[in-house]
């Protein structure tokens, strides 16, 4: 028996490697917001990961670079939106750079901690930032789950070879 190989050609690790493995992996799609000292602030995030079931805590990363990283670099609180496959919209909205997020078109409401949080979701979460881990460029938030809703409608929103996309029956 003789075995081939299927591996392709290796690449050198860089930012494009990373990114062309990452577009072939389907990810969940979550808007995390918090309350900025000049107003609300937001991102989308396909980081999102469940780390610890007791206690019940939560991770994302955020690119110290980012618009809203000022503000999640001081959050007490974070919000974590699950989004549904019908919010690609707002998905892009949170994704753009110099959106307002908060705009009209956005309907959200202030909740516990004076965290933003989105309204028509299928569930959603508020964690107490519990560290901020450096990580490259980027920040790994840690957050411990306070309270949360799991009880929207709709079916998950995922990302996948870099745009928004639902999942197939």
């Amino acid at each position: 028996m003789t075995a081939t190989s299927d591996l392709g050609t290796p690449r050198l690790a860089s930012p494009e490697l990373l990114r062309s493995v990452f577009r072939r992996h389907a990810a969940g799609v979550a808007v995390i917001t918090a309350r900025g000292a000049a107003g609300p602030v937001g991102f989308t995030a396909t980081s999102l990961t469940s780390v610890s079931a007791a206690p019940p805590m939560i991770s994302f990363g955020i690119g110290t670079g980012a618009s809203s990283w000022p503000a999640i670099a001081e959050a007490g609180h974070v919000g974590v939106h699950i989004l549904g496959e019908h919010q690609q919209d707002l998905a892009a909205t949170f994704a753009r750079s110099g959106a307002d997020r908060f705009g009209p078109s956005t309907a959200w409401r202030e909740g516990p901690e004076g965290v933003p949080l989105l309204d028509g979701v299928p569930a959603w979460l508020v964690g107490r930032v519990a560290a901020r881990v450096p990580a490259g460029d980027h920040r790994l938030v840690l957050a411990e789950v306070v309270l949360g809703d799991p009880t929207g409608a709709g079916r998950p929103l995922l990302y996948h070879q870099g745009r928004f996309t639902a999942l197939r029956d």
